[in-house]
This record gives C-alpha cells, sequence and structure tokens, in this order.
C-alpha cells in the first residue's frame, strides 16, 4: 500500500510523559510546553488527565493548565477522563476531546482494575454517552495490544474484540497502543491489518513505546498498513512502568524525522519541536532522549559557534 500523504501527530507528552514524573513539574511549565508544542503546529496535545490527585499526584493541576494555555484554533485538546467525575472536570476546563481506554489483555485489566475487559469498557458506557450528547470527540485507547508484562502474548482477536466494543461506544478515533513496547514490525502488521478490518483506517492510530528500540519500526510497518496518526512525546518522555528503567514513549522528533524524511506531510516545524523538547529537557532535569532531538540541538549548537 502506497504510504499516507499526510500524517497527524499527536503529541502526547503534556499528559502520558509527565504523568508519571515524582518531582512536581510547576504549572507554569507545563502552559509553557503545550503553547510551544500549539505554536509548532500540532493539531491534536494530549494536555491533561482528570484523574484522582491521589493516583496521579502530577495531573492534579489539569484545570489550572486548561485555563492558562494559549489555544490554537485547530488544535484538540484532549484529556484522559476514566469516569464521569473526571468527565465533568474534563468539560469544565473545556477540553476538546475526551480519552478512555481498555486492556487486550484479560490479565493485565485484573492486575490493574481489578475487573475484566467487558466490565471495564462497561464502565465507559457513561462517559461516552455523556461525550456525545456534550458533542464532545471521544477517543479509545487499546492497551497492551502487542503483549503483556502479565500473560505474555496476546491473541489478535483480543485486540479485535476491544475494538469492536469500543467502536460500539461511538470512539471517533481508536489507538492501537504497545504499552509495554515489545511489538515487532510483523506482529505490528498483522495488528494493524485485523484493525482496519473493524474501524475505519483513517480512525486508527498506532502509539508505540521503544523499551526495545523497536518504535520507528513499528510505525513504519504502520504505515504500510496505511495508518495516518501516530502518538508521540517530544524528548522520549515517559516511562516504562513494566520495565524498570526502559524508555516509555517513542520520541516525537525521532518520528518527524523517519515521517519528514519519507515525504510524509505533517504540518508540524521540527525545528520548534525541538527546542520544546531541550526546554522541558532542562526543566525537569532530565536526558533528551530523542537521538534526533539531541543530534539537531549539536549540529544547531555547532553551528553557532563557527
Amino acid at each position: 500500500m502506497k504510504f499516507p500523504e499526510h500524517v497527524k501527530v499527536v503529541e502526547v507528552g503534556p499528559r502520558d510523559g509527565l504523568q508519571n514524573e515524582k518531582d512536581w513539574v510547576p504549572t507554569v511549565t507545563k502552559v509553557e510546553l503545550i503553547d510551544r508544542l500549539t505554536a509548532a503546529g500540532f493539531a491534536n496535545i494530549e494536555a491533561a488527565s482528570f484523574v484522582s490527585p491521589k493516583w496521579v499526584p502530577q495531573m492534579a493541576d489539569g484545570s489550572e493548565v486548561m485555563a492558562r494555555i494559549k489555544r490554537g484554533p485547530n488544535t484538540i485538546y484532549s484529556a484522559l477522563t476514566p469516569n464521569l467525575r473526571g468527565f465533568e472536570a474534563a468539560v469544565a476546563a473545556g477540553v476538546d476531546e475526551v480519552v478512555i481506554f481498555a486492556a487486550a489483555s484479560e490479565a493485565f485489566s485484573q492486575r490493574n482494575i481489578n475487573c475484566g475487559i467487558a466490565e471495564s469498557i462497561a464502565r465507559f458506557e457513561p462517559v461516552a454517552q455523556a461525550a456525545k450528547q456534550h458533542g464532545l470527540r471521544l477517543r479509545g485507547s487499546v492497551s497492551c495490544a502487542l503483549g503483556c508484562p502479565y500473560q505474555g502474548e496476546v491473541p489478535v482477536s483480543s485486540v479485535v474484540d476491544v475494538i469492536e466494543r469500543l467502536a460500539a461506544l461511538g470512539c471517533d478515533e481508536i489507538d492501537i497502543a504497545d504499552t509495554i513496547g515489545v511489538g515487532t514490525a510483523a506482529l505490528t502488521r498483522e495488528v494493524m491489518a485485523a484493525a482496519v478490518r473493524t474501524f475505519p483506517r483513517e480512525r486508527l492510530s498506532g502509539h508505540f513505546h521503544d523499551t526495545y528500540g523497536q518504535a520507528l519500526a513499528n510505525i513504519y510497518a504502520s504505515l504500510e498498513e496505511g495508518i495516518a496518526i501516530f502518538h508521540a512525546s517530544l524528548a522520549g518522555l515517559g516511562g516504562c512502568p513494566y520495565a524498570k528503567g526502559a524508555t516509555g514513549n517513542v520520541a516525537t522528533e525521532d518520528v518527524l524525522y523517519l515521517l519528514h524524511g519519507l515525504g510524509i506531510r505533517t504540518g508540524i516545524d521540527l525545528a520548534q519541536v525541538v527546542a520544546a523538547g531541550d526546554f522541558i529537557s532542562t526543566a525537569i532535569g532530565k536526558s533528551n532522549a530523542s537521538r534526533a532531538g539531541k543530534a539537531l540541538l549539536a549540529k544547531q549548537r555547532a553551528a553557532a559557534e563557527v
């Protein structure tokens, strides 16, 4: 299949990338990060998570962050809303899209939220109905779609089952997420090929973690299946809680370098993303995990010294 001419990159750094940071990231830093990403041209930014501060203290300032950002007219600002209480807070904060999630692994679902896959999705029915009543976009995410830390291999049929259930809730977009980053290009193509037979290709997205260094290969394999939406986190923000010390989200800079190198349009200014990645890495005192980002920064600094 011919590669898509345009790809939407969903920036998840402000939410998925920062949520597990132990040291508090100041609200002003989160706001500046999102503003930089808006200016860089992202059409979709995952900006907050409306969950209990007891479970995710880093996201406790979601409402304040949403109130202070400079919204772009063409940017969708998304937030994770696991229940009606979170949904109501998200609506009050003015989010454009709410995100719900379910695991393709029965073992993962039981270990993490003490219920099976079917029950976990049933819990989201009120949120899905409320999203439709409010005219908000609804996105569903299928976690552990390419492997599980507890049961190992996840049958493709299980992934398809969850996609069908999320589609029945009215999801506008569905993410296929390699939560622990164990997927390979061959498995990715198999899963995506099954997914596009179940849900419209143009509304499917890939969310790949880079634990085993396979994320870019998996994105390439997805492109071969016609997938045109991918999630990424600038500077590779976010770790993998199921593989201690391992890289989590694929770096946005690396994804953009790949896509632009293939002649695929994204509408995103890579130079601005590189600068934003440098900004947030410095602000939180972490090493920049983007290879392309570090290389381009080194090139800029070398040029400035000449």
